[in-house]
């Protein structure tokens, strides 16, 4: 993405899993959305450079860039032969991106053993390495059951690895207060990639909420993640709407640009 506005109105391909890619643009488009991270699970499969390099023109027709590829590459082991990592970057590359989203391992949290801290911290790295290589950052899903579990924890994991290379994502735990939320954002704020952004209720996932519901965390969040150091525009993309409805993604979108465009200049 170019210099521009502080904050980009983005969204989440997964957050429409059950369309085709197609589709996704085409509601993006509707909603006036400007940046996207397509998944690696669905929309864009590892190592599908064709769909990739289509995709990516189309959504350039439409003004839409791509934020980063949504990968899931760290969740679990690896394959022996490295085939997989490179499969993730080509269609990094042929998305035109310049961030992968990688995770910490599933199951090892903040308060795991250390030599299994060591061992995903050192995974980080090699993906890391590997995707330097070829021009790409990469951008830590901040996620419950994994050593991003707290801001704190995933905080401490980005100061042991100090590359400016690997940034992370940042989501709200639905679990605490608005209040303390908006501390974690500001915990890895040095670190910020981009924010993923949803209103649920405090069960979490299965009780999805219209965005507007969630002013009291969303508006001061906007207004930290206007700071800090990074590219911009940040994206802040949404996902996991209500009833993973279209018409719920224009109606986030529109909330969330209304904030955006009445926040003061950072």
């Amino acid at each position: 993405m170019t210099d521009g506005p502080a904050l980009a109105v983005g969204l989440c391909s997964i957050t429409l899993r059950a369309l085709p890619a197609e589709e996704v643009l085409a509601v993006a488009a509707r909603a006036g959305v400007t940046t996207i991270e397509w998944g690696a699970d669905v929309h864009v499969p590892p190592g599908d450079v064709d769909r990739a390099r289509a995709l990516a023109r189309r959504g350039a027709d439409l003004g839409i860039d791509v934020a980063s590829y949504g990968s899931y590459l760290g969740a679990g082991p690896l394959l022996p032969d490295g085939g997989e990592v490179g499969a993730v970057l080509d269609a990094a590359e042929a998305l035109g991106t310049s961030t992968v989203r990688v995770w910490t391992e599933v199951g090892v949290t903040p308060d795991a053993p250390e030599a299994d801290r060591a061992r995903v911290r050192d995974l980080t790295a090699a993906l890391a390495d590997v995707a330097a290589d070829r021009g790409l950052g990469l951008a830590l899903e901040h996620h419950p059951g994994t050593l991003t579990h707290t801001a704190a924890a995933g905080a401490a994991l980005l100061a042991e690895l100090d590359r400016p290379d690997v940034r992370t994502h940042w989501q709200p735990d639905p679990a605490l207060s608005p209040a303390a939320a908006v501390e974690e954002l500001r915990t890895v704020l040095p670190h910020l990639a981009s924010v993923h952004a949803f209103t649920w209720g405090p069960t979490g996932i299965d009780d999805r909420r219209p965005l507007a519901e969630g002013a009291e965390l969303w508006r001061p969040a906007l207004a930290l993640a206007t700071t800090g150091p990074g590219p911009r525009p940040r994206p802040v993309l949404l996902e996991y709407v209500r009833g993973d409805d279209p018409d719920q993604v224009v109606a986030d979108a529109a909330t969330l640009r209304r904030w955006i465009d009445t926040l003061p200049a950072p």
